[in-house]
């Protein structure tokens, strides 16, 4: 059996997937962030939201949230209000949230057109089908 080549396409990708989650660190990390953080924020983006659904959208048990949340809350990102018809309380991002949740996905897009902005959208399409396919093949 011969050893994985640095030219083979799986090399490849995971050196491309090491580098771009550190280029996506890098705003987190300079606006004061964790990662992760960018997740809740990115969720918020969309509409407030109740605690418990936030909780259960990005995977994470409940009391870890809190304290993310009460972070988030700290430095001025996120706000407690009522969310819904029923207005249950929940979460909603701040002006200052906001900005920092719009610039963070300016990045990721940056990003995403660095890697497939040679590519044509039937290819782009092509490409994310492959890929969702190989990891949901290496889930257990």
């Amino acid at each position: 059996m011969s050893r994985p080549s640095s030219r083979s396409a799986l090399y490849r990708l995971i050196e491309a997937g090491q580098l771009a989650h550190k280029a996506l660190l890098v705003p987190l990390l300079e606006k004061g962030l964790e990662p992760g953080d960018d997740a809740i924020l990115f969720v918020l983006g969309r509409a407030g939201t109740t605690e418990a659904d936030l909780a259960e959208e990005i995977g994470l048990p409940a009391e870890a949230l809190a304290s993310r949340l009460a972070r988030l809350g700290e430095r001025d990102l996120i706000t407690r209000q009522a969310v819904g018809p029923e207005l249950i309380p929940g979460v909603a991002l701040t002006e200052r949230g906001l900005r920092i949740r719009n610039g963070l996905v300016e990045h990721w897009a940056q990003l995403e057109e660095a890697l497939l902005g040679e590519l044509k959208n039937k290819q782009r399409k092509k490409l994310s089908t492959t890929l969702k396919r190989f990891t949901d093949l290496l889930r257990f």
